[in-house]
């Protein structure tokens, strides 16, 4: 029986490191060991001014693609999940389109956060069941870099720039997406934010930008951080569940890379042995809705996972949007 399979994956982080060390000679008042112990994070990726979401998008298309046997003029739809598009109008995944040279796709945005993979592979699942496309690619990419207050030492140590990428189809062979599960609760949306830039503050003003409108806004991350390790372990368990699985059946954890305590957390909840989870968070740190979507690739790519290897990919983000996704690698 033909099933949602993963032909492809790819992943791009821009090459410019920006370490802890170079944070601090910013004069953000904050330590390496500071960041490390709160976060896990010791250094992320930031692109060059004149780079956009859709070119770091277009990177790991072509490797995705390259893995997959396929060329872009094959891909009947392209969707891309981002918070940090190139424009507000057109969409990145017309950008991306353009960059590819695929006329014959349709193309358009997911904004989920940092969810945004996992309801980008929900939203192709729909469409391959409908028989409506043959080929999808699927691209997570965000410059997160450029949405930050580098005076917060709250938020700004977090966040990096990167793209992953999928190609899937329906198949009777190859790694399986056993299911996807997805979840919104907009009546907390305000608890992690990005304010400005939207039919609420446009025009863009001095006012709007000195309140710090247009960076990022995290409420109250402590409690984020625990409504965050709720829905990652709700998410686990749904996927185990639907698959008939447990916890301890699955192989790989590659989470949204939040935070490594809490990874830890969740696997003290659960009594999942860290060892199982695949972290980037150390030299990423957190990319959005790209960060599963580029450990997913490297743990392919790098021999991690392995033919038979069951992988739980659980999300949570902005929004807030939450979920998870259930492999079968083949």
């Amino acid at each position: 029986m033909k099933t949602m399979r993963i032909l492809g994956t790819g992943s791009y982080v821009p090459p410019k490191v920006l370490t802890n060390f170079d944070l601090q000679k910013m004069g953000l008042d904050t330590t390496d060991e500071w960041i490390v112990s709160r976060t896990g994070v010791k250094e992320r990726r930031m692109a060059d001014p004149d780079v956009a979401t859709s070119d770091l998008a277009y990177e790991a298309s072509l490797r995705a693609l390259e893995m997959s046997g396929l060329t872009a003029k094959d891909v009947d739809l392209i969707i891309v999940a981002t918070i940090t598009p190139d424009t507000c109008c057109p969409a990145a995944a017309n950008w991306l389109q353009a960059k590819l040279d695929a006329p014959q796709a349709v193309t358009f945005d997911v904004t989920a956060a940092c969810s945004g993979f996992i309801f980008g592979l929900n939203v192709a699942e729909q469409y391959l069941k409908a028989g409506t496309c043959r080929y999808i690619l699927v691209v997570a990419a965000e410059v997160m870099t450029r949405t930050l207050n580098w005076k917060d030492r709250a938020t700004c140590i977090l966040w990096g720039d990167g793209a992953g990428a999928a190609v899937v189809t329906m198949d009777e062979k190859g790694p399986e997406i056993l299911s996807t599960h997805v979840h919104t609760d907009g009546s907390n949306g305000q608890d992690l934010l990005l304010p400005g830039g939207g039919s609420k503050t446009t025009p863009i003003t001095h006012e709007s930008v000195d309140k710090g409108l247009h960076t990022l806004n995290m409420i109250e991350a402590n409690a984020s951080f625990r409504v965050a390790v709720r829905h990652f372990i709700e998410s686990i368990k749904e996927g185990c569940e639907a698959n008939g699985l447990a916890v301890e059946d699955i192989d790989w954890f590659i989470p949204h890379q939040a935070n490594l305590r809490m990874f830890q957390s969740i696997a003290k909840s659960l009594k999942i042995p860290m060892e199982k989870f695949y972290v980037t968070l150390h030299k990423y740190g957190n990319i959005s809705s790209a960060s599963c979507a580029i450990a997913l690739d490297e743990a392919v790519r790098d021999g991690s996972i392995k033919p038979g290897h069951l992988i739980c990919m659980p999300v949570f983000g902005g929004g807030l949007t939450w979920g998870s996704a259930v492999i079968k690698w083949a």
